[in-house]
């Protein structure tokens, strides 16, 4: 077989990518239809930079679900004489029944980038936003009542907060994750701090809420303690006792380091928000009706923070693939044959001069997801000012 040219190689990549044009499109024709009743979320549809931005994340996300579909071969599989190969090179003496093509090349271990890539975007999404959420569940939990209550509850927790965020994020992400930190087991004892606030969370949310309505208070603080605990023992611990929810030992590491990282900062926000709303009328108007203080943060405050705390949470979000991405590169915290783009363009930049494909391709899909999140970030902080 003759090797493919562009247009031949961009045809069959707009193919393999079928499920992920139907998702757009069906996403985008519904969110448009029904935007006047989705509040913020429709509102975004109202913005060309919004839209472009929504646009690129949802092409990964919808690449991390139907990757199975869209990659051409698996990823770690090496074929020989597939070294360093141009893209659209035919694939000659591979198993029966294979992808005829390497539609990007090869790397320099013979296997598929294209299906690297594709792979890597699953990498990348099964932790970056997971673990923002956790350091959002943090900061929340913990800058709502710093701010609120103020005194030295709030000067502790401001302190430890400045404490970690005077170290250079990058050298204090780069420290959690190596080795000799790993063996003093600190990341596990952080994954049993960090991993409780979620279950705080809800708790306080739920009590706080149904606080007059004591059966309905119970049942949802009973389900979220008995999902919220058996969820911490299968991901801090490893000690599911149903063996169904784990998270391999890298992967928690990678994990916690990011929730470390960004709670502080989190927390940061989410107190200068609340030092702001507390003196608003209608928390005022709360504090008279009687309402307690968890009542009136998460009820009051937090609602009417929801703006600027979505905004980071996107902005976050790419950060956080930023440092996944540089950790691959340094060969830390995820297993070296992983398909993540930080891996892969590390892999790629050993023959850079020679081979720049399989470098370069992971490089642009990075490069696309956070330019995509910081366009979302930016229209929705458009949207929002207009309320």
């Amino acid at each position: 077989m003759e090797p493919l040219g562009w247009i031949e190689i961009l045809g069959r990549l707009v193919q393999q990518f079928l499920p992920v044009w139907i998702a757009l499109v069906l996403t985008f024709g519904l969110s448009i239809r029904f935007k006047r009743r989705l509040g913020l979320y429709g509102k975004l549809f109202d913005s060309t930079v919004g839209m472009v931005g929504f646009a690129l994340v949802m092409f990964w996300v919808f690449t991390a679900l139907f990757a199975d579909q869209i990659a051409t071969h698996n990823p770690l599989t090496q074929i020989s004489g597939m070294k360093n190969k141009p893209p659209g090179t035919p694939v000659a003496g591979g198993p029966a029944g294979v992808y005829a093509y390497y539609l990007l090349g090869g790397d320099n271990l013979a296997r598929d980038v294209f299906s690297r890539m594709v792979m890597g975007a699953r990498e990348v999404l099964k932790i970056a936003p997971a673990a923002t959420v956790f350091a959002f569940m943090v900061g929340i939990t913990l800058g709502l009542p710093a701010g609120y209550f103020g005194g030295r509850f709030d000067t502790l927790l401001s302190f430890l907060a400045n404490l970690v965020l005077a170290f250079p994020v990058i050298l204090l992400f780069y420290l959690l994750v190596t080795p000799e930190i790993v063996e003093t087991g600190i990341p596990t004892y952080l994954a049993a701090i960090l991993f409780l606030f979620p279950i705080l969370f809800l708790v306080m949310l739920w009590n706080s809420r149904f606080f007059t309505q004591p059966a309905r208070r119970n049942l949802y603080v009973a389900l979220t303690l008995v999902v919220g605990l058996w969820l911490y023992a299968g991901l801090a611990f490893d000690a599911d006792p149903l063996g169904i929810v784990s998270m391999p030992a890298n992967i928690l590491i990678v994990f916690v380091s990011v929730v470390f990282v960004n709670a502080p900062t989190v927390f940061r926000i989410v107190r200068g928000i609340t030092l702001d709303i507390k003196t608003r009328d209608y928390v005022a108007a709360a504090q008279t009706r009687g309402e307690g203080p968890w009542y009136i943060m998460l009820w009051e405050i937090l609602p009417n923070a929801r703006g600027p705390l979505i905004v980071d949470f996107c902005l976050r979000i790419g950060y956080t693939t930023i440092l996944l991405g540089t950790l691959g590169f340094f060969g830390l915290g995820v297993s070296p044959e992983s398909p993540d783009w930080g891996s892969t363009i590390d892999q790629g930049r050993q023959l850079l001069s020679i081979a720049p494909h399989p470098a370069l391709v992971p490089a642009l899909a990075l490069m696309s997801l956070v330019l995509g999140l910081n366009l979302l970030a930016d229209g929705l902080r458009e949207e929002s000012l207009r309320d």
